[in-house]
């Protein structure tokens, strides 16, 4: 956790000059962090055991007033930090053309990646409260200093709508800590929050605290995520983003929002969860068809795969919300799927802008006759990200659509369109972009993709395959926690029934 945190304080204090070795120097400590990183992240996974479903190598000491620091893994938070550590390394390699405040630029990235493995790692609500909003400040210093025309207004809004759904959060996790005394997040797993009728303003709360503080949790991911209709910030937050904060930011941060309803809504809030479920699977449907009927219509392709992201968002609380073993399962792989799909599309995105310094749809057509390599990635990734049979984005997909249909079949129906949706945007993208004829004179001296980008988007296309072809590399790992998180919340609805 704090390894690329002590490489970003170490460039800040020793580092000096400006000249091209110098940025040289704060890339090369840059990497070498990140791979260190994610080499002792390998450490920590050889020493998991993913046959128990509690937390371990839990750390556990009081610090600052006397507040809990305590942090560990169970079968579902080593996925993400192995995916977060896994592609800082590459989000490094991939902004490794920087030349505006290079220095500050990749402190950001550590202290970013620092912050990122705290939240997957915390079991404190403190501390969990702490790296979930200190991630905010890197994120918007990177968009709204090395971003695009309009990055002020992009970074404030990311800023802005994600602080705000996160005040509710904190208030209820006031409440939670007043109401249990203890900010222990195994400890309030066993906490039974009242779940009786209330009225409140004169109306009537089914779920009563419960539910309440369900819906201020709700707020604060539903935002990250994005779900429909407060998703509205992310397609400007990635329009704006250099390349690299649009990797982190699809690949990784918005996977904190999935990661927060299985961590906190599920095993704290499952009676909240069981009545609303039908609400967040209707959200869900709704965001998987509107938002790929708006892809359709965009001209800048960083926008068109923002949109397809909130999309496939979709399908992960589709998964998490039926609260059934293919469902969360499918939910989870699609989320570190979509880690490597949606951080290669917007690599490749990058490739392109930074020959052309265009990411309009209309500026290109018939790449394949100049940059055949190129097209080759294109083409690969946009067809994981339909969902291609044999890929990693098939699986995540189908798992979901199989979950959801046990608990309703014309929900399901209507969520398996975006597949079919996903197919138009995504050929027509690469139709218009890849293929046809090269009439455009800009493209006449266009080069295809150097030795480093080509090393960059390897990995990625690896683990695509790999995941898609053996998907229980995933899914033996998350198998016990996800059946412990289920029977969790089986016994917790059992408990008040009988009530």
């Amino acid at each position: 956790m704090f390894t690329p945190l002590g490489a970003a304080v170490t460039m800040m204090l020793l580092l000096r000059g400006d000249d091209e070795q110098a940025q040289h120097n704060v890339k090369i400590l840059t990497l070498t962090a990140t791979l260190a990183t994610f080499l002792i992240s390998l450490l920590v996974f050889v020493e998991f055991n993913p046959s128990r479903p509690d937390f371990q190598l839990v750390e556990e000491a009081a610090w600052l007033f006397g507040l809990l620091y305590k942090v560990g893994i169970d079968g579902i938070s080593i996925l993400f930090v192995l995916l977060t550590t896994f592609l800082m390394p590459v989000t490094v390699l991939a902004c490794w053309q920087v030349k505006h405040r290079v220095k500050e630029f990749m402190a950001a990235l550590l202290v970013l990646e620092c912050f990122m493995i705290g939240v997957f790692c915390s079991l404190d609500l403190v501390l969990f409260y702490l790296f979930f909003e200190a991630g905010l400040i890197p994120m918007f210093l990177i968009i709204g200093i090395w971003g695009g025309t309009e990055k002020i207004y992009a970074s404030f809004k990311f800023f802005l709508y994600t602080l705000l759904g996160s005040i509710l959060m904190l208030i209820a996790m006031i409440a939670l800590w007043l109401m249990s005394g203890t900010s222990d997040i195994t400890a309030l797993m066993a906490v039974d929050v009242p779940s009786e009728t209330i009225r409140v303003l004169g109306f009537s709360v089914i779920g009563g605290v419960q539910t309440m503080m369900w819906l201020a949790f709700f707020a604060s991911f539903a935002v990250k995520l994005p779900m429909w209709p407060v998703h509205t910030w992310l397609p400007d937050a990635h329009v704006q983003a250099p390349t690299g904060g649009s990797v982190i930011l699809a690949a990784i941060l918005l996977k904190m929002g999935g990661y927060g309803f299985l961590r906190f809504s599920l095993p704290i809030f499952p009676i909240a969860s069981e009545i609303l479920a039908p609400f967040v699977m209707g959200l869900s449907v709704i965001a998987i068809i509107y938002t790929s009927l708006v892809a359709l219509m965009q001209e800048d392709m960083k926008k068109l795969i923002a949109y397809s992201s909130v999309a496939h968002m979709g399908f992960v609380t589709l998964g998490i919300f039926s609260v059934n073993k293919q469902g969360i399962d499918g939910a989870i792989f699609q989320m570190i799927s979509h880690g490597f799909i949606s951080a290669a599309l917007f690599l490749a995105i990058g490739v392109i802008y930074d020959r052309q310094k265009t990411r309009a749809i209309a500026d290109f057509g018939g790449l394949v006759v100049r940059m055949p390599i190129y097209a080759c990635v294109f083409i690969f990734f946009t067809l994981a990200n339909v969902g291609l049979p044999g890929t990693s984005g098939f699986v995540g997909e189908f798992l979901t659509l199989a979950g959801a249909f046990q608990v309703s079949t014309w929900l399901t129906v209507l969520a398996a369109t975006g597949v079919i949706l996903s197919a138009c945007y995504a050929l027509w993208l690469a139709r218009r972009v890849v293929f046809g004829d090269l009439i455009k004179e800009s493209l006449a001296e266009i080069v295809d993709m150097s030795p480093r980008e080509i090393v960059v988007v390897l990995p990625l296309v690896a683990m695509t395959l790999i995941l898609g072809l053996y998907p229980s590399l995933v899914t033996d790992i998350i198998d016990v926690s996800v059946n412990h998180l289920i029977m969790h919340i089986t016994q917790s609805q059992q408990a008040v029934m009988i009530k």
